[in-house]
């Protein structure tokens, strides 16, 4: 007997596999399923803290999951698969293809072995109509793949998402939002954003049995905006004025697109990517018409979406933080590799210097290398996403070392006109600063 709410609405106790449940859409739909009563099934790449989330939670990385075997024992008992998993840009840790294309085909051919019918999968708006980069390129192989397939599938191809999660998109334009002088990147396209809450919904609509299936939809919202005209929404809704515009002269946006590209390279995930460059220019607008015929979803507006959430003390702090992160994240690994270099080059005397007439008089050369390479040692692993947490961690060790040993050896220089163990203090509250934001989801 089914228990669904109404004949188009998604039937209860349902158990929904959610691809890439730790992103901006794949969080959202597994606790509005578990609230509406389904059992829900988190696939991440990396185990990370569930919080309040009582359902259960699968490892496996979309890139390396590139045959159907892989899938399959992850789809017993599965009644609904919907796949949100996504990358931006091809970097160390991501590619596109794996997870797009290749991984998704696998994923789609394990459920049609496994039978599950119903497929929800998330591609991108436009990709049909233009590829300029790999990211396109490789969602629409992923919706050929399957439409190829004997499934009751449903390919959704959103704009840019907004919601109330500050991620991806929508803790970008808080950030952009926070400056009082805001640079516009040239050669960007149009964007009808839509709200997660209506993705959401959507997802929800379609995962009932009475749904159709084996279309494809494009999620846009109902007004198409420039980016500077979003960062204005997001200021009235903060409580700013409106910021003053100017346009970056294209060397600069493409520095900063490759600075991007330099620090996926990294490890980090900024949004601002040459895809991003590529993917923008061409903007993100489409048609509503097919996506409420279909589900009787009347898109919200960014002002209207924002009205309904007031902002907190929480959301300004974040939109101010946002672009000093990024800062911070150059400056600290720039600040211990350059104090390492400087302490084996020019201040190599000045290093030597200051242990003399203390007990490691002797040994003032050794000290000073082993203290340089330290501080490279440090840069390097803050620089690093995947080791950044411990070379924050280790950042404070050594400052700390430096302060107790600079104490012992030579107290005089609390009382120094420069304060050369005086700014120990502040370079630890950095540093701890650093470690308070340094998660991004």
């Amino acid at each position: 007997m089914e228990t669904g709410r109404d004949r188009d609405g998604p039937l209860k106790d349902m158990i929904v596999l959610v691809i890439g449940a730790s992103g901006l859409i794949g969080a959202t739909l597994c606790a509005r399923l578990a609230a509406e009563g389904h059992e829900v099934v988190r696939a991440v790449r990396s185990r990370t803290s569930n919080g309040l989330f009582q359902g259960r939670t699968v490892v496996i990385d979309m890139a390396k999951a590139l045959e159907a075997e892989v899938w399959l024992p992850h789809l017993h008992g599965i009644d609904a698969v919907v796949n949100c998993a996504g990358v931006l840009q091809d970097s160390a840790q991501e590619n596109t293809g794996n997870v797009h294309a290749i991984g998704a085909s696998a994923l789609f051919a394990a459920c049609e072995r496994a039978g599950i019918r119903r497929v929800i999968h998330f591609s991108a708006i436009g990709v049909d109509r233009e590829q300029p980069s790999a990211f396109s390129a490789s969602k629409l192989a992923g919706d050929h793949a399957l439409m190829e397939r004997d499934l009751d599938w449903i390919i959704l191809r959103p704009s840019v998402v907004l919601g109330r999660p500050a991620f991806g998109a929508s803790a970008l334009f808080r950030g952009l939002a926070a400056l009082p002088l805001l640079p516009t990147m040239p050669g960007t396209g149009l964007l009808q954003v839509v709200q997660l809450d209506d993705v959401v919904s959507t997802v929800l609509i379609l995962l009932g049995r009475e749904s159709p299936s084996r279309l494809t939809l494009e999620l846009a919202g109902p007004e198409a905006l420039t980016m500077s005209e979003i960062v204005a929404r997001y200021r009235e809704w903060l409580g700013w004025g409106r910021a003053t515009e100017f346009v970056l002269p294209g060397w600069v946006a493409a520095m900063l697109y490759r600075s991007g590209d330099l620090a996926g390279l990294l490890g980090w995930r900024p949004p601002m990517r040459t895809n991003s460059a590529r993917e923008i220019a061409r903007g993100a607008t489409g048609a509503l018409g097919p996506w409420q015929l279909a589900t009787g979803i009347q898109p919200s507006t960014v002002a209207s979406a924002l009205a309904a959430s007031p902002p907190t003390v929480q959301e300004r702090w974040f939109a101010a933080l946002y672009l000093v992160k990024p800062a911070a994240f150059v400056v600290l690994p720039f600040f211990w590799i350059a104090t390492g270099i400087i302490s084996l080059t020019t201040g190599w005397g000045s290093g030597v210097e200051l242990l003399l007439g203390t007990a490691f008089e002797a040994l003032a050369g050794p000290v000073v290398v082993a203290g340089a390479l330290a501080d490279m040692v440090v840069g390097a692993m803050i620089a690093w996403r995947a080791t950044s947490r411990a070379g924050l961690w280790g950042a404070i060790a050594v400052s700390c070392f430096y302060a107790i040993a600079g104490s012992i050896l030579r107290p005089d220089l609390w009382n120094a006109p420069l304060g050369p163990l005086m700014k120990i203090l502040p370079i630890l509250v950095l540093h701890f600063c650093a470690l308070a934001i340094l998660e991004e989801r």
